[in-house]
């Protein structure tokens, strides 16, 4: 015989279900598809790209210039020191000039500027300062001497280049001692280009973009006619006009490329890493490893990527 048990009192409470377990929040993450890893790589990548290229063009390559310039300062002080500064296309141990090799120092008290002027006009040299276009003399010395700064970037060393009134001053020293400039004209695409050189005397042109920052419209020339006893000159084996397209203005160093795509490729390693060590560590853990990692390809890649750009920004 079965017995049943006496129903419950109506008024009696619901028996409460069982709570849950709490989850421990120390855990690692549960696991992802392989879709969402490759995504946050993606973006990853995309974040150190963006930001390492605005960086590069504005605070870090500004830092990048002010210590490019001192150590170049610092070397060329030495070699007049030592009278081994460069006089021509060759150094004193008659090798052609590496390119950034500091060959003169530009001074427009005006400005304010003091600049050191290296070998080349590719987009690689104007990182660290103006730069002297390899088929043309030296300044002080007979013919068009012909400098290339930047506008903006790194150190916007042109920037001003615009407000200086004619007769202003311009000095460089190089090897053979100060040569002084005076400002003769300042001229854009169209303006009457500046008479023809008679024997024996000198000219100095100095180049930057024209135009809103980082979008050119074209190209500023400053002519200066020298004033100063013209300098001897040695035989130039480079004659003008004996240059690649990356050194013209407003030209883009091409050979970058190699550069961008190794180091495009450690970055998406990195990313891949970051996103592997995200499921196996948690959150504060990878990115208190990672993004500084991250952080530094992220400015190489981009500061390789800016090579590709005109040289002039």
């Amino acid at each position: 015989m079965t017995v049943l048990s006496p129903p419950p009192p109506a008024d009696a409470p619901p028996v409460p279900a069982p709570a849950p377990e709490p989850r421990s929040e120390a855990g690692p993450p549960r696991a992802e598809r392989p879709g969402f890893a490759f995504a946050g790589a993606a973006l990853c990548v995309l974040a150190a790209l963006l930001l390492g290229f605005a960086a590069n063009l504005t605070i870090v390559g500004h830092l990048q210039h002010a210590r490019d310039q001192q150590t170049a300062y610092d070397e060329f002080r030495r070699q007049l020191a030592l009278g081994t500064a460069p006089v021509g296309q060759r150094g004193y141990d008659g090798r052609m000039l590496e390119p950034g090799a500091p060959v003169a120092l530009l001074r427009i008290p005006a400005l304010g500027l003091k600049e050191v002027v290296g070998e080349g006009t590719t987009s690689g040299v104007l990182m660290s300062g103006p730069g002297h276009r390899r088929d043309t003399p030296l300044p002080g010395q007979a013919g068009t001497s012909v400098i290339m700064g930047r506008q903006w970037g790194y150190g916007s060393p042109f920037n001003d280049l615009h407000q200086l009134p004619l007769g202003t001053e311009i000095r460089l020293t190089t090897g053979q001692g100060t040569a002084t400039y005076k400002v003769s004209s300042i001229r854009r695409k169209g303006d009457p280009l500046p008479p023809t050189l008679k024997q024996g005397q000198g000219r100095l042109t100095l180049i930057t973009a024209d135009g809103a920052p980082y979008t050119p419209s074209g190209t500023l020339r400053l002519d200066a006619t020298l004033a100063s006893a013209v300098q001897p000159a040695p035989p130039r084996p480079l004659a003008l006009g004996w240059i690649d397209e990356s050194e013209q203005a407003l030209g883009t160093e091409n050979a970058a490329w190699l550069s961008v795509f190794l180091w495009s490729q450690g970055l998406l390693g990195a990313a891949l890493l970051t996103m592997a060590a995200y499921r196996v560590w948690g959150r504060w853990q990878t990115w208190i490893v990672c993004v500084p990692v991250l952080t530094a390809l992220g400015l190489a890649v981009s500061g390789a990527a800016t090579r590709l750009l005109p040289n002039l920004l």
